[in-house]
């Protein structure tokens, strides 16, 4: 099944450009696109990809949609869905290999479901597009669907996948098999890293880096009471004061020691805005090191007290850790979730008491995308430190967002966050996140050198403006598409 997403209406580009922050990037993607926007006239492009909400596709889109609209560039966004759960269960095993995870293995039965589902999906896509049209697919899961109406129709297609290892091993060699013979055919392919391209696909490959709007509701500045309002909201935090405004449709909830999940609050405050905090949200999947996280914030608070000084001693023992994700239910196309949630209640539960006190996992209510967007920019406005522990990781705006608000960010040495972060300039770097003494140190590193969080902090807020804005990633895009309507490639 195909559901077309309708896309309310955002800020315009007039509206950015009172921003004296994005003033220039606004001028710039004007002059960038003018010349090729009379190009896309009488077509529509078709953005499609896997699911209308959680990751950081599904979030880039909308606003993405509405530049290119006012740009003079039609544009529509479909999603995929299917009945057949396994694909999705092949999709995510296919996520897995192309970061160099997992068993090598790619069966006859995972080709034929593959190929049967995208044909399905092809019967229901195909009327939908006109002859005049270009496909921008994105990801592994669509792949095939966007391949196969290429094919039928004639249309330009170009091919985006926001995932990849800097590696040749078994694993990736595995997981292109199965999509080298639908990604070969379309005109053009784009990564978020030159090292993710495959030697098949170097003759058609551009580097496009994902990007953040600056006025969506995840990423445009909170004053002081507005965090404060959105954490009483959420139930995050206890207010000692009415709150101006009702509480959100449904509350955060918090991981119990008897493994049940009740409001953030219970048993007690998480204390956000008085003692040091550090965060990691993403969604639950092993690639993100939660695992070695949670057990390197134990020996934060264990070891490394041993031989600090008095003023770092009370800042460690004062400091919690947020581990906070989506309701895995609300995320079609991982079926992992559960299971990797399963995993860390765990480990949560099985961690020393003292140490237990000062971890919170936190399941995130995505029911309203606007409440869900709104908490997160909270969290990762107030907290000290935003840690993004990621053994693979495309690219991370989950490390983009804190550092565009300008919160110190600690990070490993995954591609996809080699390609926003310089270490030791705008944040800090893990070189082994599976390692817990790695992890346990650097945010040792983080938690008492306030100094100089803060100077990398300010680095990477200029970083994030000068390179990762919505802006420029428009403008990239609307230049490729715009090359494979004068030049396709694989008709």
């Amino acid at each position: 099944m195909i559901e077309v997403i309708e896309v309310p209406t955002g800020p315009s580009l007039d509206d950015y450009a009172t921003s004296m922050h994005l003033t220039d990037a606004v001028a710039e993607l004007r002059s960038a696109t003018e010349s090729i926007t009379p190009l896309f006239e009488g077509r529509t492009v078709w953005l499609v990809n896997s699911t209308a909400r959680g990751g950081g596709v599904a979030e880039m889109l909308p606003r993405q949609m509405g530049i290119m609209e006012e740009l003079g560039v039609r544009t529509r966004w479909a999603v995929m869905g299917t009945d057949r759960h396994e694909l999705f269960h092949l999709t995510k095993r296919l996520h897995n290999l192309l970061h160099g995870m997992g068993e090598p293995c790619i069966s006859d039965e995972d080709r034929n479901l593959y190929e049967e589902v995208s044909r399905e999906l092809q019967a229901d896509f195909e009327p939908m597009v006109g002859p005049e049209d270009i496909l921008l697919i994105h990801d592994p899961q669509p792949a095939g669907l966007g391949a196969l109406v290429k094919e039928s129709l004639g249309i330009p297609a170009v091919w985006r996948c926001h995932i990849g290892l800097d590696d040749d091993v078994p694993a990736t060699r595995a997981g292109w098999s199965l999509l080298e013979p639908y990604v070969s055919r379309y005109d053009r392919v784009i990564f978020s890293a030159e090292e993710y391209v495959p030697p098949f696909l170097s003759d058609r490959s551009g580097l496009v880096r994902p990007a953040l709007d600056p006025f969506s509701d995840k990423n445009q500045y909170l004053t002081p009471q507005e965090i404060i309002d959105v954490l009483g909201r959420a139930g995050l935090a206890i207010s000692p004061h009415p709150l101006l405004s009702p509480p959100f449709s449904r509350q955060v909830e918090r991981l119990q020691p008897d493994g049940s999940f009740k409001p953030a609050t219970t048993p007690d405050d998480l204390r956000i805005l008085h003692r040091p905090m550090i965060m990691q949200i993403s969604r639950w999947d092993r690639l993100k090191g939660w695992a070695p996280l949670m057990k390197g914030f134990e020996l934060f608070k264990g070891e490394l007290l041993r031989d600090v000084s008095p003023q770092d001693r009370r800042a460690i023992e004062q400091t919690g850790l947020l581990l906070v994700g989506p309701e895995p239910a609300a995320v079609q196309d991982d079926p992992e979730a559960v299971e990797v949630l399963d995993e860390l209640c765990h480990q949560y539960r099985t961690l020393p008491p003292e140490v237990r006190k000062d971890v919170a996992l936190l399941s995130l209510p995505m029911e309203d995308q606007e409440e869900n967007a709104r908490i997160v920019n909270a969290l990762q406005s107030s907290v000290t430190v935003v840690v993004q522990n990621s053994v693979r990781e495309g690219f991370g705006l989950t490390a983009t967002e804190p550092m565009w608000k300008g919160t110190p960010v600690l990070v490993s040495n995954a591609c996809g966050l080699r390609q926003q972060i310089r270490p030791g300039t705008d944040g800090d770097m893990i070189q082994d996140p599976q390692d817990p003494v790695q992890v346990a140190r650097a945010l040792g590193r983080a938690v008492c050198e306030p100094d100089r969080r803060a100077t990398m902090a300010r680095s990477a807020q200029r970083r994030v403006r000068e390179e990762f804005l919505v802006f420029t990633q428009v403008a990239q895009e609307l230049q490729i598409l715009a090359q494979t309507l004068r030049a396709p490639l694989a008709r």
